[in-house]
């Protein structure tokens, strides 16, 4: 089984995209640059507040992205060889958009919180629910690789058979040498889909 991250992985960062629509450079900040996800939650929601940024317009940016490219024919070809579940920090509201796009893979991810037009709050699934999901396949007896690019996605790396770290900037790289790292989804398909036993 393979399990993916899908921001940066398959698709672009939705909070860089807020960024760029809004011009509120708060937003580039992403999980590669801050570990602690729910610090960088709060912080987006007390910008988002302060700005006066309804959802309205945050929907807008994420209905205006697309899958990265080369993604889909990826993300198609590694599902006729393995089961594939995307594991993500993103939210549902944010992810039904670009799984259409994506061709309706499984997307485990965590819910907003909308209030009177504004994004208010936000509702994770579990707590490290990346690692917890990839446990819960591998009690399943499935051999499980992970594939992430951030910060967040580390534990779910370490929980699983083997991990990948695909276009991960160089701090992540530095910090986690343990994994390979690939920047191609021909590689990461290779790496993915080859005989751990031979």
């Amino acid at each position: 089984m393979a399990v993916l991250d899908v921001e940066g992985v398959l698709t672009p960062e939705v909070w860089i995209a807020v960024a760029e629509h809004t011009g509120l450079d708060f937003f580039r900040r992403t999980t590669r640059d801050e570990p602690d996800y729910d610090v960088l939650m709060r912080g987006r929601i007390a910008a988002l507040d302060e700005a006066g940024v309804s959802m309205t317009t945050i929907m807008e940016v994420v209905e205006s992205l697309a899958p990265l490219p080369g993604a889909v024919d990826f993300l198609n070809e590694l599902r006729s060889r393995l089961p594939v579940v995307l594991l993500s920090d993103t939210f549902e509201q944010f992810g039904r958009p670009l799984m259409a796009q994506l061709g309706w893979p499984l997307l485990l991810c965590h819910t907003l919180v909308v209030r009177g037009g504004r994004l208010a709050d936000y509702r994770l699934r579990m707590p490290d629910q990346k690692a917890r999901a990839v446990e819960a396949f591998r009690s399943l007896n499935f051999r499980v690789t992970a594939v992430g690019d951030s910060y967040n996605d580390v534990t779910m790396l370490a929980a699983a058979d083997a991990g990948v770290l695909f276009r991960a900037p160089s701090n992540v790289r530095a910090e986690h040498p343990q994994y390979p790292s690939c920047t191609t989804y021909e590689d990461l398909l290779d790496l993915l889909t080859s005989d751990p036993t031979s």
